[in-house]
């Protein structure tokens, strides 16, 4: 049998699993429990009861609710709920336990994302013998929601005053600094407890609780994103019960924390992470393979890769200086970076977006959902990070934050550099959050998965969270998009079903390519696959649940760039010069 894209020095065959035995570290064996060994139970903290039942709206999930306390320093308390749903294993072979999922963010409800087409992309023999458990974290969807407006509708007209993506010029920048200091205070008047107790940390204590609650032993647990960073959490809080743990797309936890520091930071959250510079290389790389291939798989390409870069510049400096209909500057970079996140087909739709704008047509765009609006819930994401990710508290600082980020990391630095601004005004901090140490010794080791060219979490995170965490093993899939389990490679899938049964990590310095490269003809055996959003924010960087593949150049070359500070071949658009 052949592992796809796999690109191990020893060769590609079946006997891979028996190699990796001898050369990579093992943990299976008596020290490696079935997760479905009935734990002890806490006496402080009673694992919580989920009575099952089919969910509404996805008859092959079931549902239930679990109540949790709010302060778990004070138990007795408050007491809120959490939203769960599973598909319990399909077999056959023998049930291993539960393998915990969570869609990042922060603020994924999982008990939308997992129905809504995650759980297919789950290998299947992981979907054979676990049953997988999303939930709603504490604070999100239809969980003890942090919910700062009275209506779906009411949230939408709130959000509609602001610029789209990021404020361009004073007058918007007022508009945009007044609307975040004002949502601050609507949060704050309808539950102010709550928003003390949505950290990270809360939400790992919470993800054990839930363990006891399905009777595993210890945790399996699958983290993309934001769920990094809740997963790297979870291990050092509670490093004896880690069974298995995935991490997949990765948030550098010192570079979130701000390493514990006290004193206020120069730079956001996410400009401390590097996000910008990840952006501007997988855009980079987006105009390189459209302009190295044909316009009919590209609709934006003009024919080499400098000529397509020097394209987009004058397309973007032209929207910049005249919008077309609704599609302004903001509108435009905006997408570009949500769009980057999945290569099947969100890569293709992209290029045919700006090859419309740019022959000054208006691009289609989705109607929307039918039915009843559903509460957004943007502030949810707001309410963990701000509550506990250190950013500067001056809103004016953000401008030079803008002016800084996009010398280095071109339009997209304006979006990362104003995503965190309403942490400046947020009126809670969290009561008991995790800051470290990262490096607490886990039962069993961790494995840690990212593309090289990820817009959201770049390469340098992955190799952060490997460092950092005590026992670790980064496998690598040479590729774009955020998360490799919407960005799909095969390789990647078999690696990680053999981890996650057998306790088989890959070997030292594996890596991976995607199934299918950017613009490649429809390739019947690896399908796009469509997903809802999860987020859908006009102001926000979040995860959004779409779809997948790829192949790229030297991961060591994009970790080289990303380290010294700049993204492989920046390219700045001349549009972008100052308002």
């Amino acid at each position: 049998m052949q592992i796809p894209g796999c690109m191990v020095s020893w060769g590609c065959h079946a006997t891979v699993v028996v190699a990796t035995v001898i050369c990579a570290m093992m943990f299976s064996g008596p020290g490696f429990a079935r997760a479905a060994d009935r734990p002890q139970p806490s006496a402080s903290h009673p694992a919580p009861h989920l009575d099952w039942s089919p969910c509404p709206e996805a008859a092959a999930f079931d549902c239930a609710t679990a109540k949790v306390p709010l302060d778990y320093r004070n138990p007795e308390r408050r007491t809120i709920e959490l939203a769960v749903i599973r598909r319990k294993a399909t077999g056959p072979g023998e049930r291993i336990g539960t393998l915990f999922f969570n869609p990042g963010g922060p603020g994924g409800p999982g008990t939308k994302a997992l129905p809504g087409g995650f759980y297919d992309l789950f290998p299947r023999e992981v979907r054979e013998r676990f049953d997988i458990v999303s939930w709603d974290p504490r604070g999100v969807g239809e969980s003890t929601a942090v919910r700062c407006f009275d209506s779906p509708e009411k949230a939408r007209a709130w959000e509609n005053r602001l610029p789209i993506a990021f404020p361009v010029g004073n007058r918007e920048r007022r508009i945009w600094i007044a609307a975040y200091a004002e949502l601050g205070w609507r949060c704050e008047q309808r539950d102010p407890e709550l928003l003390r107790f949505v950290s990270t940390a809360d939400t790992a204590r919470d993800l054990d609780q839930l363990r006891q609650a399905v009777g595993d032993r210890q945790l399996s647990y699958f983290g993309i994103s934001y769920g990094t960073l809740l997963g790297a959490t979870y291990a050092n809080l509670f490093p004896d019960q880690v069974r298995a743990m995935v991490l997949d797309a990765n948030i550098d936890p010192r570079g979130w924390m701000n390493s514990g520091s006290k004193r206020e930071p120069r730079l956001n959250t996410y400009l401390r992470n590097g996000v910008d510079l990840g952006a501007a290389a997988a855009l980079d790389q987006f105009l390189t393979l459209c302009g190295s291939t044909t316009a009919d798989r590209c609709a934006f390409s003009a024919g080499t890769p400098d000529a397509t870069r020097t394209k987009f510049n004058e397309l973007v400096r032209r929207l910049q200086e005249h919008p077309q209909g609704t599609w302004t500057y903001g509108k435009t970079v905006g997408t570009v970076i949500q769009s980057l996140y999945n290569v099947r087909p969100q890569w293709s739709t992209l290029a045919t977006t700006l090859q419309d704008l740019g022959e000054h047509r208006t691009p289609q765009e989705p109607p929307p959902p039918p039915g009843p609006v559903p509460y957004p819930g943007f502030e949810q994401i707001d309410a963990v990070r701000c509550s506990e990710s250190p950013n500067p508290r001056d809103p004016r600082s953000y401008h030079a934050q803008e002016t800084f980020s996009y010398a280095r990391a071109g339009d997209v630095g304006r979006v990362v550099a104003w995503s965190a601004e309403v942490c400046a005004t947020w009126p809670a901090i969290a009561d008991n959050p995790y800051t470290g140490p990262w490096n607490r010794t886990t039962a069993h080791p961790i494995l840690v998965v990212n593309t090289t060219y990820d817009p959201a979490t770049p390469y340098q995170g992955a190799q952060a969270m490997t460092r950092e965490l005590a026992d670790a093993r980064l496998l690598t899939l040479e590729g774009y998009g955020h998360t490799a389990l919407i960005n799909t490679s095969s390789c990647v899938n078999e690696y990680e079903s053999r981890y996650l049964i057998d306790g088989i990590l890959p070997p030292a310095g594996a890596t991976c390519q995607q199934d299918t490269p950017p613009f490649a003809p429809h390739n019947p055996d690896h399908p796009p696959t469509e997903f809802e959003p999860v987020f859908q924010s006009r102001s926000r960087l979040g995860d959004v649940a779409p779809p997948s593949p790829a192949q790229c150049a030297s991961c060591a070359q994009a970790a080289a760039h990303l380290s010294a500070g700049r993204p492989p071949q920046p390219r700045r658009t001349a549009a972008a010069r100052a308002d």
